[in-house]
């Protein structure tokens, strides 16, 4: 089963075993991941569940889709290079070991 790291803004870590098939926001909600609020349910309409990937991780992502583009510039945190919404990140056993960090703000 893969393993999803969350990085609170504090530096704090929090390792998850996720299952594939699965969102990285689904899998933080289930686990009560602080910071990913996911208000829409994963339906890419409210951009609460921002995510800064980790750069190492970013070439083993699908390419982000013109959907998520659009929502990633209405997000409370600033959008960067690296912002994905974690509710279009699907886990894969490729994903082992996946590091997002959760911004600051997500409302």
């Amino acid at each position: 089963m893969p393993t999803i790291v969350y990085v609170q803004p504090d530096g704090s870590r929090r390792e998850v075993e996720a299952s594939s098939g699965t969102s990285v926001m689904k899998n933080a909600v289930l686990s009560d991941v602080p910071g990913i609020v996911a208000e829409c349910g994963g339906s890419l309409m409210c951009a609460t569940c921002h995510v800064y990937v980790d750069p190492a991780d970013l070439d083993r992502l699908p390419p982000l889709g013109d959907e998520e583009d659009e929502m990633l510039d209405v997000t409370e945190a600033e959008r960067r290079d690296t912002s994905r919404l974690s509710c279009q990140l699907t886990v894969e056993d490729t994903l082992d070991g996946l590091t997002v960090h959760v911004p600051e703000a997500q409302t």
